[in-house]
């Protein structure tokens, strides 16, 4: 292949892709839109016409932004290769720090740094004007700095060793560099998911163990009863961000550990919460953790490899804008790169995501009560404006859950 002919490949991808961002974005808009004005019969006992027209009003503004956001996204991606940001950034990086591995992690953290000056603004504008308009937002100016710092050193902790150890690889490790990259990185992400509950989430929230007694025996009886063990039931200040609300397992083996968001034990009654937990239990009684993890390590067990083909492929480097091939450049490219021909296929893993959430709810109807579950999502979608009313086809992309009318549908005909 020449790298004309690849420049032409990696045009019509990205066009296509941004073309059908777009394209689901105004189905979604104009969707939600056309059923603004009322409730769907499904929810018209239990939510109001004002609470359904401000989820609507919400959802169209998150696509709106989304859509802007996507835009800019592509034409930082086209600045960085084929308007030679990435080749620019590598020779700055070599003349400062040398062509082996030091020159390597200064052009990875360069090329960092300045996606993430210019995504800063798109951050700040989402949570200070979007989610403040609706009512969302609860951090102040000194928290998203504070945030921001802090993850920025934890990805510099964390990320640039395994970015160092990945360049080695390709420097010493021959046409087999890919298989031991995917082992680091495989190896990396069960270190971060052992270590997460106990040393990075509390970095940024506040977790006490549960002190309802009540709520804490009806857990306590479900776990039992479910056969499950964690290292315990705590509860994060969540509203120190947001007025969302939301609950997780995190962890594996003795790490394990339920976390409730404040904001869902102040809404939520007891039964509703006993059976919002039975779901998350479900996730672990179906496997649907591991299950994940295998097919994001098989995924990229493949990408690997089809990186170890184009790691010396000259019309890859230079068909998106690096005249003169290093490693570090290579990686960036086709992290890079990578998702502009996946985006189209990004309806199957939303998919598998949203079986596996109907498995969960009916494990929670096995273990807890069908109605509580039922008033509980409600809930849920309400205090989120989760609309109601989201395009099939957008759905079918972008949502991980299903849509509220066909998950409560399924509960009633349980």
């Amino acid at each position: 292949m020449t790298p004309t002919l690849f420049t032409l490949i990696f045009l019509l991808a990205l066009a296509l892709t941004a073309v059908l961002q777009c394209w689901l974005k105004a189905r979604q808009i104009s969707h939600v839109l056309a059923h603004r004005d009322a409730v769907p019969a499904a929810f018209a006992a239990v939510i109001d016409l004002k609470s359904h027209q401000h989820a609507a009003d919400y959802t169209v503004a998150k696509a709106r932004f989304a859509r802007l956001s996507a835009l800019f996204d592509i034409l930082v991606l086209l600045g960085l290769t084929l308007g030679g940001g990435i080749a620019a950034l590598d020779s700055l990086a070599q003349r400062w720090a040398g062509n082996g591995i030091g020159g390597g992690l200064l052009l990875i953290a360069l090329v960092m740094a300045v996606s993430g000056v210019l995504s800063l603004p798109w951050s700040l504008w989402s949570t200070f004007r979007l989610e403040e308009r609706f009512g969302f937002n609860k951090t102040t100016p000194k928290l998203f700095i504070a945030d921001l710092i802090k993850s920025t050193l934890l990805g510099l902790m964390l990320g640039m060793p395994l970015a160092g150890l990945v360049l080695y690889f390709l420097q010493a490790a021959g046409n087999i560099w890919w298989l031991y990259a995917w082992g680091a990185w495989v190896l990396f992400g069960l270190a971060v998911m052992a270590i997460f509950p106990t040393y990075i989430a509390p970095l940024f929230n506040k977790f006490q163990p549960l002190d309802n007694a009540e709520l804490k025996a009806r857990i306590d009886g479900l776990l039992g009863k479910c056969g499950f063990q964690s290292n315990g039931v705590f509860v994060m200040d969540g509203s120190r961000r947001s007025s969302h609300g939301n609950a997780y397992f995190t962890g594996f083996g003795k790490t394990k550990r339920i976390v409730f968001f404040d904001t869902l034990i102040e809404r939520l009654q007891g039964d509703e919460m006993e059976a919002v937990l039975a779901h998350e239990l479900g996730h672990f009684a179906h496997r649907h953790i591991i299950k994940r993890m295998l097919t994001t390590y098989t995924i990229a067990f493949f990408a690997l490899a089809l990186a170890g083909l184009l790691k010396n492929a000259d019309w890859f480097y230079m068909g998106l804008g690096v005249a003169t091939p290093s490693n570090a450049a290579f990686l960036l490219l086709f992290l890079f790169a990578l998702p502009v021909f996946t985006f189209p296929l990004g309806w199957i893993g939303s998919r598998s995501s949203r079986k596996h959430e109907y498995e969960a709810d009916q494990y929670a109807v096995a273990h807890a009560s069908a109605e509580a579950l039922e008033s509980g999502l409600v809930k849920l979608y309400q205090d989120n404006a989760s609309t109601l009313t989201p395009d099939p086809l957008h759905s079918l992309f972008y949502d991980s859950h299903p849509p509220a009318a066909l998950r409560i549908a399924a509960l009633k005909g349980r």
